[in-house]
C-alpha cells in the first residue's frame, strides 16, 4: 500500500512515535484534510481489513495514536479557524487547529481558551479526545465542559451534530473517548473573557506532602489556577513548591493593549536574548540521570524558599512544557514515559507518600513532578476526583525498562484500591484489568454499546485500545 494511490489519497508506511519517544509502532499514514479523507480512510480500511487511529500533533506520551500496522489518519494540516468571533468570545475550528492557533487568535481580542494544556502543542481533536485539564481544573473543569457543538464523521458514514443537548450520549462519550467512536470534523468552544494579557502569580515553598496537599486544597477557591512542582529525588517525600495566579480584573492592568500584543505573550526563542533555545536540550542531556537531577531539584528547591509574587504573561505561565524545545530528547534513546494518577483527597497522602518511597527504594526516582486540584466531571471516560493528580516524569532506558514497567504496574494496584484513577493521554504500562476496575463494569459497558453502535465494524483501534479494552 506504501505510496499508492487510493480515493486520491497517498498512503506512507512509516514509523510512529509517542511524544516521549519511548513507544514506536509503523503505521500506513493517510493525511486528512477534508471530510472525504475521512470517508476514503474507512472505506480503506474496511476493504483491506485494516484499523484506523487520529493522529492530531503526536503529543500524547503513550500509545494513544498509535496503531501498529494499520491506518494512521494524520489531521494536522485540517486546521483552519473557521469562524471567530470577538464580541461573543465563541469559535469554531477544524480538529487540527492546535492551542497555540487559538490563543493566538483570541488573545489580542481579549479572550483566553478556558482550558489549556502544559504544551501550546496539542490540536482541537487531540484534547477532545482525551478531555484535557489545566491548572484551573478545580475550577473549570475539564476542556468538554467548554465545548459548545462538534461535529464527527462515525466509522458507519454517518455525519453527526452533537451538543450537551443534541445527541448528548455521543458528545459525553466522544469527549474522553480516545478517538474510538468517531473523527470531529468541527469543534465549537467558549473562551473565556480576559482584561489583561498578565496573571498574578504567587509562589511559595512547600516542605513536606501533607503541607503540599494541604496548600493546593486550601488556596484554590482564592485563587484561578494553582499547580505544585514536587521535588521527586528528596527523602523529604512531598517537598516542594506552589504556583497560585489570578486574573487581573477589569481596569487593574492600566495599559491592557499592550499586554494583549502576541510579542508580550510569545515565548522567547533564546536565553538572554543570545543563547538560542533550541540546542538546549543537548546540554541537559548530561544532568538526566539519577544524580544529575537530584542536583538541579535540590537547588531549585532552596531557591523557592523565598516567597514571592510577580506579575506573568500567559502564555509563559501555562506553557512550560514549551520554553525549551524538544526537551525530552534530554532523556536519551530510550525516552520517557510519565505515569499521572488521581486520588481523592482523602487517601492521596498515603498513596503518594507510598508510591514516592517505592521509586527511592528501586532507584528509579521520577525526574519530575507536577501535581494539581481537580473536581469531578460527567463524561464518560473521566479521569476526574475530587482531590488531586501527580503526574511524575521517568526515564526509560533499556537496562531499567521492564523493572520500571513492573513497579509502574505495582503503583497501579496501590492507587486502584485506594479510588484512584488514570489519565489515557499518559500511562503506558495499565492493563485492561486495571482499566475496568477504576471505571467500572457499567461504565465499560456503556462505552463498548456505543463503540458497537458508532463503530459496528470495528475500524477505530489504536494501540492503547487495543491495551486497556483488550
Amino acid at each position: 500500500m506504501s505510496c499508492k494511490k487510493n480515493n486520491f489519497m497517498r498512503t506512507t508506511f512509516t514509523q510512529l512515535e509517542n511524544f516521549g519517544h519511548s513507544l514506536r509502532a509503523q503505521s500506513f499514514v493517510i493525511q486528512a484534510r477534508t471530510k472525504d479523507d475521512v470517508h476514503s480512510a474507512f472505506r480503506l480500511a474496511k476493504e483491506k481489513n485494516l484499523t484506523v487511529t487520529a493522529r492530531g500533533a503526536g503529543r500524547s506520551y503513550n500509545d494513544a495514536s498509535l496503531n501498529g500496522g494499520g491506518i494512521v489518519l494524520d489531521t494536522s494540516a485540517w486546521n483552519l479557524i473557521q469562524e471567530w468571533n470577538p464580541h461573543t468570545g465563541q469559535v469554531r475550528c477544524e480538529p487540527g487547529v492546535t492551542i497555540e492557533q487559538l490563543w493566538q487568535k483570541v488573545e489580542p481580542d481579549g479572550w483566553w481558551p478556558p482550558v489549556v494544556s502544559g504544551t501550546m502543542k496539542t490540536t482541537l481533536g487531540g484534547c477532545l479526545s482525551t478531555n484535557i485539564h489545566g491548572k484551573n481544573n478545580f475550577q473549570m473543569g475539564p476542556i468538554g465542559e467548554h465545548v459548545l457543538e462538534f461535529t464527527a464523521i462515525l466509522p458507519t458514514g454517518a455525519e453527526i451534530t452533537c451538543s450537551p443537548k443534541l445527541n448528548a450520549d455521543l458528545f459525553y462519550g466522544m469527549i474522553s473517548g480516545l478517538g474510538m467512536l468517531g473523527i470531529f470534523t468541527s469543534i465549537t468552544l467558549q473562551m473565556k473573557r480576559i482584561y489583561s494579557g498578565l496573571l498574578t502569580v504567587d509562589a511559595f515553598p512547600v516542605p513536606n506532602l501533607h503541607s503540599h496537599l494541604f496548600a493546593l486544597q486550601e488556596n484554590a477557591p482564592n485563587y484561578d489556577y494553582i499547580v505544585g512542582w514536587l521535588d521527586t529525588t528528596s527523602s523529604s517525600i512531598g517537598r516542594g513548591q506552589i504556583h497560585a495566579a489570578k486574573y487581573l480584573h477589569e481596569g487593574e492592568d492600566k495599559n491592557p493593549q499592550e499586554t494583549f500584543k502576541l510579542k508580550n505573550q510569545t515565548l522567547p526563542s533564546r536565553i538572554f536574548g543570545v543563547f538560542p533555545k533550541s540546542i538546549l536540550h543537548f546540554f541537559m542531556k548530561p544532568f538526566v540521570n539519577n544524580f544529575g537531577v537530584w542536583g538541579v531539584n535540590t537547588a531549585k528547591y532552596i531557591v523557592s524558599l523565598r516567597k514571592h509574587s510577580f506579575k506573568e504573561s500567559h502564555g509563559a505561565f501555562h506553557f512550560l512544557l514549551d520554553y525549551v524545545p524538544n526537551w525530552e530528547r534530554s532523556f536519551g534513546q530510550g525516552g520517557l514515559i510519565q505515569y499521572q494518577s488521581f486520588l481523592p483527597k482523602e487517601t492521596a497522602e498515603f498513596v503518594w507518600t507510598q508510591i514516592l518511597k517505592l521509586s527511592l527504594k528501586n532507584k528509579l526516582p521520577a525526574y519530575l513532578g507536577v501535581t494539581k486540584r481537580h473536581r469531578p466531571d460527567k463524561f464518560l471516560l473521566s479521569h476526574a476526583v475530587d482531590g488531586f493528580s501527580l503526574a511524575l516524569d521517568f526515564k526509560v532506558t533499556d537496562k531499567n525498562r521492564k523493572k520500571l514497567y513492573s513497579m509502574l504496574q505495582e503503583f497501579d494496584k496501590i492507587i486502584i484500591a485506594n479510588g484512584g484513577r488514570f489519565y489515557f493521554a499518559k500511562n503506558s504500562e495499565t492493563t485492561a484489568e486495571t482499566t475496568k476496575i477504576f471505571y467500572g463494569e457499567e461504565t465499560v459497558e456503556k462505552f463498548r454499546k456505543l463503540k458497537k453502535r458508532c463503530d459496528p465494524h470495528g475500524l477505530l483501534e489504536s494501540d492503547l485500545y487495543r491495551r486497556i479494552f483488550g
